[in-house]
C-alpha cells in the first residue's frame, strides 16, 4: 500500500535536509519509536510501539539507508519490522524528498508499505487515519528538533506520544467504508424486470 504524507517545517531545507541525515535524532521524532542501537553510519535497530485503543503492537525494526541523493535532497530509508509477540511483520520503503516552501520547507514522505500476519488485518483506511495521525505528531517532534533549544529539542522527544484514539480512527474507517459501499450502489446501473 501506498501512503503519502506532508509535513511542513519553518526552517530553510538546508537545515531540514541536516537534520533528516541524522537518522538517530529523526527516529525518536516518530511517536512510539526509540533507537536501540546504531550499526553503522547507514543502519539502525529501533523499537516501534503503537497503542490502538485497545490493541498495542510492538516491532523490532531494522532502519537502512538505501539512497541519498543531495543534490535533489532526497532520501530513502527501508525498514523491516518484526511484531514482538509474532502477530506480523511490516516492510516499508520511505523516501523522503525536501522542497523550499513560503520560506520553510516541505517534506514530501512517500511510503510503501507491505504488512503480514495479523497486523494485517486493521485494513488501509485505519492504516491511514493511523499513519495520518502519527506523521502530525512526527512533523511537532520534528520542529521542535530544528527550531528549539538543544534541551527543549530533546524534551520533545522523550516526551511520551500520546496514543493515537483507536475509536475515533475505527468509526472514521467504517464512515469512508460506507462511503464506498453508498458510492458503488449509486452508480451500478438499474436492474431491468
Amino acid at each position: 500500500m501506498r501512503l503519502e504524507n506532508t509535513v511542513e517545517v519553518s526552517v530553510p531545507p538546508a537545515a531540514a535536509w541536516d537534520l533528516l541525515m541524522d537518522v538517530p535524532r529523526v527516529i525518536p521524532c516518530m511517536p512510539g519509536a526509540a533507537l536501540v542501537e546504531v550499526v553503522d553510519d547507514s543502519s539502525w535497530k529501533a523499537r516501534i510501539d503503537i497503542k490502538l485503543g485497545p490493541v498495542s503492537l510492538s516491532f523490532d525494526a531494522d532502519v537502512t539507508r538505501e539512497l541519498v541523493d543531495a543534490d535533489q535532497r532526497r532520501v530513502t530509508l527501508s525498514t523491516v519490522a518484526r511484531e514482538r509477540r509474532g502477530r506480523g511483520r511490516a516492510q516499508a520503503s520511505i523516501e523522503s524528498s525536501l522542497e523550499e516552501h513560503d520560506g520553510g520547507t516541505r517534506i514530501v514522505i512517500v511510503t510503501d508499505l507491505s504488512l503480514s500476519g495479523a497486523v494485517a488485518q486493521y485494513g488501509r483506511g485505519m492504516i491511514q487515519d493511523v499513519s495520518g495521525a502519527l506523521v502530525t505528531q512526527f512533523a511537532d517532534r520534528l520542529q521542535a528538533q530544528l527550531t528549539a533549544s538543544p534541551e527543549e529539542a530533546n524534551a520533545a522527544v522523550s516526551a511520551p506520544a500520546t496514543p493515537v484514539a483507536g475509536l475515533p480512527l475505527a468509526f472514521a474507517a467504517l464512515r469512508r467504508a460506507f462511503a464506498r459501499t453508498v458510492r458503488r450502489l449509486l452508480r451500478r446501473p438499474p436492474r431491468e424486470s
